[in-house]
């Protein structure tokens, strides 16, 4: 199984007047420090949680539908597949009818993909990445839809990397985030396991 990004997300869960804010900033002289700083925390939000912030598109790739009939999703939170292709017996590249099959996005992290009630995964050619599942993952367009605990840590994250640009502050020393101890906001929302 492999994961591509197909469509990155086009928003930010934290806007540029947000992260003013919260860095107590007048005007837009910083704007293209803090458009860092976001994007930056809003990746390792993602990475140490292992879900998707703000909408986007995956593509899951497998050799070959499973037996067991359901397909794990890997990208989380799912909010529905935009398309299920597969390399049928013949060698084709074919689109399977959205009618055949049915996303479960309550149960796990990321959900699970089934086939719908009365049907079977088709058969697919002998070749790499036979199945293409492309997942739409993340909580909304925008970050009115994020979690308010993800969203704190993204501004004290990005409060952080604002006031401490340096590797080595002013006194000589190396600067790192003190303890961690906001990282904590992130743990109800971490994927383990999957």
């Amino acid at each position: 199984m492999a994961l591509t990004l197909i469509s990155a997300p086009s928003a930010e869960p934290v806007t540029l007047a947000e992260a003013r804010a919260q860095c107590r900033i007048d005007g837009t002289d910083e704007d293209a420090l803090l458009t860092i700083a976001i994007s930056a925390a809003r990746a390792k939000a993602e990475h140490e949680t292992g879900r998707r912030l703000i909408t986007q598109t995956w593509r899951q790739t497998l050799d070959a539908f499973p037996s067991t009939s359901d397909i794990q999703l890997l990208v989380p939170p799912a909010a529905s597949i935009a398309q299920l292709q597969y390399v049928d017996a013949t060698g084709a590249l074919t689109t399977l009818a959205s009618s055949a099959y049915v996303l479960d996005a309550a149960t796990g992290p990321a959900g699970w993909l089934l086939p719908a009630d009365g049907t079977e995964w088709p058969d697919t050619d002998d070749v790499v990445n036979a199945v293409r599942i492309d997942i739409v993952a993340g909580y909304g367009a925008d970050g009115s839809a994020v979690p308010a605990n993800i969203r704190a840590w993204l501004l004290l994250t990005i409060g952080f990397m604002y006031a401490q640009r340096e590797a080595i502050d002013v006194t000589g020393k190396a600067a790192e985030l003190p303890g961690r101890w906001y990282d904590s906001l992130l743990d109800p929302h971490r994927v383990w396991g999957l």
